[in-house]
């Protein structure tokens, strides 16, 4: 069946310390709950939204909308879920963890690691990868992998070759001197862990994150199928009403950048454990959290800044650390607190971002610092 060229536009267009004290302003649960419901009623709003609150091994799920909408079944945190660009905060975890193995440092270069790839790209670092610094420019806005989404969605790419769309450009700019948001830092990423390890990436997050951090529902697949149970993706704003985008993309085409499929549960988990350092040394930890102007995509509550593989979100409330993402039918932000005990997930069965819906967007940021607030708020400190 032919691919909606509405939705071959949503598609191009992205591919994708101390425990901080409760604030007065902190929202509750009913006011978030009151968000959620507002979310889903808005226009072009989600079908179906879920966020995750978790204090230790207590757990919070508050939701409006269905995961489903031919059956209305409700969503809970096992479903899975696309996790767009949070994937990079995996890429993230597996490189910190081979940094406190000595297999890496944050100062390897491509030249070093990957003297295969062009040579105006050699002396790009890890941290400047995981940070956004690198100049690398991104495959995803090639021409040539457009046409190819463009005319087969479910086409298998060579994950391993995406950055040869764009091996015959020049960085962007000198690495270091600016931020830029690329899908190619985590595909380099992905390899540089490749190269030091001779390990396939997929099994080094199964052994370096998702066997230590407890992840039972998390893969990195190539297709397009999702795992059930899980949460139903929709394109919404067509004269038909949301259509179930949640197979209409294969995942060979992202990867280490934006691939990842999971659960709020795990996610939760995942993100609680990664922002604590849990996988890696304080030295890195420290270097991690050098903060930088620069805001994830979309991005998050409060201001952001950019950490390696990490961002910072400060809210009216405190500041959690964490990583958002999207892709065609779905947005996500995970989040905890620095010490990681607390930590949310948020999770949304639509696309939203600033260039398809920046109204929208405005509104689901300001959800998820409620959520922030709540996270915080309820239970002290």
């Amino acid at each position: 069946m032919p691919f909606p060229l509405r939705l071959v536009s949503l598609l191009v267009a992205t591919c994708v310390g101390a425990l901080v004290p409760a604030s007065p302003a902190a929202a509750d649960d009913h006011s978030l709950q009151r968000g959620l419901d507002e979310l889903v009623a808005a226009p072009d709003g989600p079908p179906g939204v879920i966020v995750v609150l978790r204090d230790g091994d207590r757990q919070r799920v508050l939701r409006a909308g269905t995961a489903d909408l031919t059956t209305g079944r409700p969503l809970e945190a096992r479903d899975h879920t696309r996790t767009a660009s949070t994937s990079k905060a995996f890429s993230g975890a597996v490189a910190l963890s081979l940094v406190r193995q000595h297999r890496l440092t944050l100062d390897d270069t491509i030249g070093t690691r990957l003297p295969q790839l062009p040579g105006a790209w050699q002396a790009v670092t890890l941290r400047q990868l995981l940070q956004h610094t690198s100049g690398l420019p991104d495959f995803s806005q090639s021409p040539q992998f457009r046409s190819l989404i463009a005319a087969d969605p479910h086409h298998h790419f060579d994950s391993r070759r995406l950055l040869d769309f764009v091996a015959g450009e020049p960085l962007r700019f000198a690495p270091g001197t600016k931020y830029q948001y690329s899908n190619s830092d985590n595909i380099a990423v992905a390899l540089m862990a490749e190269a030091a390890t001779g390990t396939r990436y997929e099994n080094l997050l199964r052994h370096d994150v998702y066997r230590p951090l407890g992840l039972h529902d998390t893969s990195l697949p190539q297709g397009y199928e999702m795992p059930e149970p899980y949460m139903h993706g929709y394109a919404v704003g067509g004269p038909t009403g949301p259509e179930d985008v949640s197979e209409a993309i294969g995942m060979s085409g992202v990867w280490a950048s934006g691939g990842i499929t999971s659960t709020p549960r795990d996610l939760a988990a995942f993100i609680g454990g990664y922002a604590a350092g849990a996988l890696t040394t304080q030295a890195a930890l420290r270097e991690q959290r050098h903060w930088i102007p620069g805001a994830s995509e979309p991005a998050g509550p409060g201001r952001n800044s950019a950490g390696l593989a990490l961002f910072r979100y400060d809210t009216r409330c405190g500041v959690v650390l964490g990583h958002t993402g999207n892709t065609l039918g779905y947005t996500q932000l995970m989040a905890a607190t620095p010490d990681g005990r607390r930590a949310l997930t948020f999770s949304l069965t639509t696309q939203v971002n600033q260039a398809g819906n920046p109204a929208l967007l405005s509104k689901v940021r300001a959800v998820e610092e409620d959520a922030v607030c709540s996270l915080l708020g309820t239970y002290g400190s």
